[in-house]
């Protein structure tokens, strides 16, 4: 049964009807999705090890375009979710007030997001952990096609580079805004990158400028980022728009070409290959039509608040995940079983699934929010894990 199916089974039989009836490279290898937040932030664990084998390969789901049927709910205990115990559930409460922020704007649906909200108002961050078993239910999430519990769990973060406003000898990589001439009348189909870029069509479009394109077309990936000016300012940008063009992953493209071995299909590895071959780079690049265009964001009056993710919130750092919404509900608690990057040290806690993505297809299919910056971005770059996540829906009894 759906997520979404399963939700309207509930309201059914709640109501009486019949209960039958929803730094820079590491993008370059996995396609992440929008954007992150300002620190770093290290997982608690509860045990050494976890259940995952490190050798063991991913299991990456395939699913249709009918993602949300393919997601199957069976409920089980808090006390059966490995460490639920654990985690310090009050390190998520701002993440989960966050969602609340926008969950309170659905005032119809099989979920009544509202009521819950507004008792967490009431709440205090100690007393997460009573909250939650409260007022939610938990659920496994298998995929209903092949019965697996276990998915593939990836990384993204949030740029941040050096720059400038304007073409300077050291910066003169632009990044584009969103094409005028688009907002009346988008092509279809629209150039691709290495059309875009050779066209002309951007000139007069640049809002910032860098020093690395590999760094840029990262920040394109991720969908955000942050510049630091000569002068200190940190200008954050937004997405703004895409070609509409496809993604392809250049870390795949270096691969099929036998430029690097596959245990070098890391932000490490692809950063090592750049600046050993400057002149294949914007080859490389080309291989990814798709372009991403962004704007410039008003600064925040709390520049520890991750940048704005598909829920219309700020991210926050270890505490957000990227879904396919047609199968988890954007905005819903969840609870994350994976391990730390190239490593069988577990993250277990809680999350909030408030952003989504292109390469973010399935019901266990995750992308992990690291936070903002180089070192966020080196562990969302390794990070290729086996996951398993619980779906934490309000109660109606």
């Amino acid at each position: 049964m759906g997520v979404f199916s399963f939700l309207q089974t509930i309201v059914k039989r709640k109501s009486g009807f019949s209960a039958s009836v929803s730094a820079a490279l590491a993008a370059l290898f996995l396609a992440s999705c929008a954007a992150p937040p300002t620190k770093t932030s290290t997982p608690p664990s509860s045990a050494t090890t976890s259940s995952f084998p490190r050798t063991q390969k991913p299991v990456e789901t395939v699913v249709t375009d009918d993602a949300a049927s393919s997601a199957s709910l069976s409920p089980v205990s808090f006390s059966d979710i490995p460490g639920w115990n654990e985690d310090v559930l009050a390190d998520a409460w701002q993440a989960w007030l966050q969602s609340c922020n926008a969950l309170r704007k659905r005032k119809t649906g099989p979920v009544n997001w509202v009521a819950v909200c507004d008792r967490a108002n009431a709440q205090k961050p100690r007393d997460a952990k009573t909250f939650f078993e409260n007022n939610f239910r938990a659920y496994s999430v298998r995929n209903q096609v092949t019965g697996r519990s276990e998915g593939l769990v990836t990384g993204y973060y949030e740029p941040i580079m050096n720059g400038s406003r304007v073409r300077t000898e050291r910066y003169t990589v632009p990044l584009y805004a969103y094409p005028k001439s688009w907002v009346r009348a988008k092509p279809n189909p629209a150039p691709t990158r290495s059309e875009l870029l050779g066209s002309g069509l951007l000139k007069g479009s640049e809002i910032a400028w860098v020093e690395d394109p590999v760094a840029a077309a990262s920040m394109q990936i991720q969908g955000s980022g942050k510049i630091r000016l000569d002068g200190g300012q940190i200008v954050r940008f937004g997405f703004a728009g895409t070609n509409d063009q496809p993604f392809k992953s250049s870390a795949q493209w270096l691969l099929d070409r036998k430029e690097i071995t596959r245990s070098e299909a890391t932000m490490q590895g692809i950063s090592e290959w750049a600046k050993r071959n400057p002149n294949k780079v914007q080859e490389m690049l080309n291989a990814n039509p798709r372009f991403v265009f962004f704007k410039e964001l008003p600064p925040s009056a709390n520049q520890d608040l991750g940048p704005i993710g598909a829920l219309g919130v700020p991210l926050s750092p270890g505490r957000t995940i990227a879904i396919d919404p047609r199968a988890i509900p954007l905005g819903a608690p969840v609870f994350l079983e994976t391990t730390q990057p190239l490593s069988n040290q577990p993250i277990r806690r809680l999350v909030m699934a408030q952003d989504t993505g292109k390469a973010i297809v399935g019901p266990v299919r995750v992308d992990y929010f690291w936070g903002t910056g180089d070192q966020a971005g080196e562990l969302a770059g390794r990070m290729k894990q086996n996951g398993r996540v619980w779906l934490l829906l309000p109660r109606r009894d």
